[in-house]
């Protein structure tokens, strides 16, 4: 039997799983993994407290971005060492002045009419959500925000950036790392987010300093996942935020509106096989480009101290089109197997952790899965959630079978409505795959966030 263990959170206490052989549950196929959990209401208000104090002490802290706000404005520092670059947007001084520049550049040809109109769609989702938010400097920042924003947009049309297989963060001239923290900070709800088992991320942190590499295995929700992720851990592991690396999808790497976001993130580019033959004759080509990605991902493992983000469902959660609840897409079994063997073929000690993400409504997707770029971006204020779990290991859990061999680590989807009433009382719920955490933490942080 192998237990897992959880540490306190900043937020409370997630849970304890333990795996069983199956000798103990003969039913089941694969290893079962039993979480059990007991929370109090005592508890869950002490999450509360502890999220906002955590909240309290980042803006009294923080760096003093332009027009000394804490840190929620975007800053053009960097834009005028770009020679022949349009200042349309730099220059505005009111909503205005904004939206005609949008319209000026799409007359003029420079911007296509169907990125124009995306831009100014997202301007005024993005100034209700942060008026949702009611920041006394609500105008301010989403002028300034916006402003920098449609900058870097209007720039990679001018100069389209190509992103290569293994893409390093720009941090200068302009710092596009800054630029999407200060973007998205204003859309999060801090007093109404949480924050799990922060002793793991710690452990994770001291992992890292000693040459080991870290997988992160991950649902995926918003294109504005590692920027949220980055947010929540910016205060408490400013390393792991600044450094982690995120396997990509081509969309976010080709969209216009969403490059800007991008290029400010470390990135493993692949092309994602729900998208794979949206173009049949441009199969191959995308089958290429993975594979030099998956070079680029084993040499750099090989060099050790490297952490990374993978989603291996592919796609962001979306709700069920009947009952309208929220869980996990399920996990493409070959993308965890294929990142486990990347991992223990590089010579040196690796780790994986289940990350629990919730922040879709911050910026849902499309209800289907969409094949044009350009997708519709609705935007709104709102708590976020994110957790860890303890580390998964293969081995041990291949061990407790007779025929270690033919494991194969499968995913489970969770279909079952869950209530409230839960947080209050003691329950088990068993569930069978190595994703069952990571499931499992989802949901508690949906309940968390959405009371």
């Amino acid at each position: 039997m192998l237990n897992l263990s959880v540490a306190p959170s900043v937020c409370g206490i997630f849970p304890k799983a333990k795996v069983y052989s199956t000798s103990s549950v003969p039913s089941l196929m694969v290893s079962p993994i039993s979480c059990s959990f007991s929370i109090g209401s005592n508890n869950y208000s002490s999450w509360k407290v502890a999220m906002a104090e955590l909240v309290d002490d980042k803006e009294s802290t923080g760096k003093r971005g332009i027009l000394g706000s804490a840190a929620v404005l975007a800053s053009d520092s960097g834009a005028e060492k770009e020679v022949g670059h349009s200042r349309t947007f730099l220059d505005v001084r009111s909503e205005e002045e904004l939206l005609l520049g949008i319209r000026k550049e799409a007359e003029s040809g420079r911007l296509p009419p169907s990125v124009a109109a995306g831009m100014e769609e997202v301007y005024e989702n993005y100034r209700n959500a942060v008026l949702q938010g009611g920041d006394p400097r609500a105008d301010e920042i989403i002028l300034s925000n916006m402003a920098v924003a449609f900058d870097r947009m209007l720039l990679d049309v001018e100069d389209p950036f190509v992103f290569s297989p293994h893409h390093k963060a720009i941090r200068e001239p302009f710092d596009y790392y800054m630029f999407g923290q200060n973007y998205i900070r204003p859309l999060i709800d801090f007093r109404r987010s949480y924050i799990g088992n922060i002793s793991i991320f710690s452990d994770v942190e001291k992992k890292l300093q000693q040459g080991h590499n870290v997988v992160l295995i991950s649902n995926h929700q918003t294109e504005a996942d590692p920027v949220i992720i980055a947010l929540l851990l910016e205060k408490t592991n400013p390393h792991i935020a600044e450094n982690m690396i995120y396997v990509a999808g081509d969309r976010v790497v080709t969209d216009p509106l969403c490059k800007p976001f991008s290029m400010g993130r470390n990135l493993f580019c692949v092309y994602s096989k729900k998208h794979m033959y949206d173009v049949p004759e441009l199969a191959e080509m995308k089958k290429r480009a993975n594979t030099r990605t998956l070079k680029e991902m084993a040499k750099l493992l090989r060099g050790g101290s490297q952490i990374i983000w993978i989603a291996p469902s592919g796609g962001r959660d979306r709700p069920d089109p009947v009952t309208k609840e929220w869980h996990p897409e399920p996990f493409d079994v070959s993308s965890v197997d294929n990142m486990r063997r990347l991992v223990e073929h590089s010579g040196v000690p690796g780790h994986f952790f289940p990350l629990a993400l919730i922040c879709h409504d911050l910026l849902p997707p499309p209800p289907k899965v969409e094949k044009e770029i350009g997708e519709q971006r609705v935007i709104s204020f709102h708590g976020v959630g994110l957790s860890v779990a303890p580390e998964i290991n293969f081995s041990q859990i291949a061990a407790c079978h007779e025929n270690p061999e033919k494991i194969s680590f499968i995913p489970v989807s969770c279909t079952s409505t869950v209530s409230t009433d839960w947080l209050y009382t003691d329950f088990v719920i068993v569930v069978d795959s190595p994703s069952a955490v990571l499931i499992v933490v989802t949901l508690i942080l949906r309940l968390l966030v959405l009371d």
